[in-house]
């Protein structure tokens, strides 16, 4: 008996004397979009802790929508409650600037060697490059596209493999869709996305901007405006555009239902899993009317919060990786975004064997010299003019206000919230 009392004694001593094992320093992250990034975020976590032991990702509930993750962030930053990285819409990211909560990526940046040798181009930097300094690395990089169903397209008379390029095009082909019946839907237009996203699409494409070059006029009601506006008459009208909500559409596209279908490249491994096999599907370019036409840059970008030197550190590794080149090929696997990081696309190792199989993931490729930036208003009233954006277009949509009408009234409203 004494002796057994001996040797706990001496294992209990060991065990005090024995060293504590390193703490890990906890990297708390928030994203958007969960039904998108989810298993992309657990497989990023597993990978990053296996290269980074001293460090813990710790996941915050994902936010529901892009202006839910800035909203929710805005309202953690009066609480003192923020993340240390928050993933934020491209065009979100300058209300955390001006409002001093980002920090500063450029200390950081020139602490690295050969930033740019690491894939990271001047062209995606200033996606989240604002007054001459970096604050947000870019994530996941979309533009808009088309999805059609090859098996609709067909049983009206059209091609998929000639699918055609202009709007009038493929007003013409969805008309016929809708006249197949049995519930089809020729032509849906994800205009809702973020409120604004497919409206600066349509405008843009025209060659038009959202803003006069000194942010002080509200510059989309010019003619590229104009002809934005009335192509979204045009697809109510002619094109037999139902009033459905964007869950809905996509759900319909998913059950064979929507012959042609706009959305944005990143629900491209969501199509996949929604479709199913249940019919043949495909991706096609997005129409630019204008020759100075461009297509704005969509997509969520990686901002930090971290407020301490140390939790700084921990931030910086973690963006530094999701948006390298390991990161961007394991988002670009598991969602339909592109890489924002320029070394993965023709690596053998990455993803150049990847885009061999996947052609639909080529079509927004196919659309980069078309891409600018997703513009973000000026002023504290961002999300307040994303909103009335919103209310105008769905006032087309239902086809309550006349589209030339709802330009005037956004014009106004829109320029009310602009800064003096």
């Amino acid at each position: 008996m004494l002796s057994r009392t001996l040797l706990m004694a001496a294992a209990a001593a060991a065990l005090l004397a024995a060293p504590a094992a390193a703490q890990k320093t906890k990297v708390e992250v928030q994203y958007p979009l969960g039904f998108i990034f989810d298993n992309v975020f657990k497989d990023i976590k597993v990978e990053f802790e296996k290269r980074n032991p001293d460090y813990e990702v710790v996941y915050r509930p994902a936010y529901k929508e892009y202006e839910d993750a800035a909203q929710t962030a805005l309202r953690q930053a009066i609480t003192k409650q923020l993340p240390d990285v928050s993933f934020q819409a491209i065009n979100l990211q300058r209300l955390f600037v001006d409002r001093g909560i980002a920090v500063d990526l450029g200390p950081f940046i020139a602490a690295e060697k050969d930033w740019k040798g690491q894939g990271y181009s001047d062209s995606m930097m200033a996606l989240g490059t604002f007054a001459g300094k970096p604050y947000g690395l870019a994530f996941a990089v979309s533009t808009p596209i088309i999805y059609l169903n090859e098996d609709l397209v067909r049983k009206a008379g059209g091609d998929p493999e000639n699918f055609p390029a202009t709007w009038d095009g493929i007003f013409e082909l969805s008309k016929k869709i809708h006249a197949l019946g049995g519930d089809n839907v020729g032509l849906y237009h994800s205009w809702t996305i973020t409120g604004n996203w497919m409206w600066q699409a349509l405008v843009m494409s025209y060659g038009g901007t959202m803003m006069s070059a000194d942010e002080k006029k509200v510059a989309f009601d010019g003619p590229a405006g104009q002809k934005a506006i009335d192509l979204m008459g045009t697809m109510i009208k002619d094109a037999k555009m139902p009033n459905l909500a964007h869950e809905a559409a996509r759900q319909s596209f998913f059950a064979g239902k929507v012959g042609i279908w706009t959305e944005s490249t990143s629900l491209l491994r969501v199509a996949d899993e929604g479709v199913g096999g249940k019919f043949k599907w495909r991706t096609a370019v997005f129409p630019v009317p204008a020759a100075d036409g461009r297509l704005p840059t969509g997509g969520a970008a990686a901002l930090m919060f971290a407020a301490t030197p140390e939790r700084q550190k921990g931030a910086w590794a973690f963006m530094k990786f999701v948006s390298g080149a390991d990161g961007a090929t394991m988002m670009v696997k598991g969602t339909g975004y592109m890489p924002p990081n320029s070394l993965p696309a023709d690596d053998p190792a990455r993803l150049k064997p990847f885009y061999a199989t996947k052609p639909n993931h080529l079509t927004s490729l196919k659309q980069q010299k078309y891409m600018t930036p997703w513009y973000a208003f000026p002023g504290d009233n961002g999300l307040k003019i994303i909103a009335v954006i919103k209310d105008h277009l769905q006032s087309v949509v239902d086809g309550s206000t006349a589209p030339r009408t709802a330009l005037a009234a956004m014009t106004k409203d829109v320029q009310a919230l602009v800064p003096k």
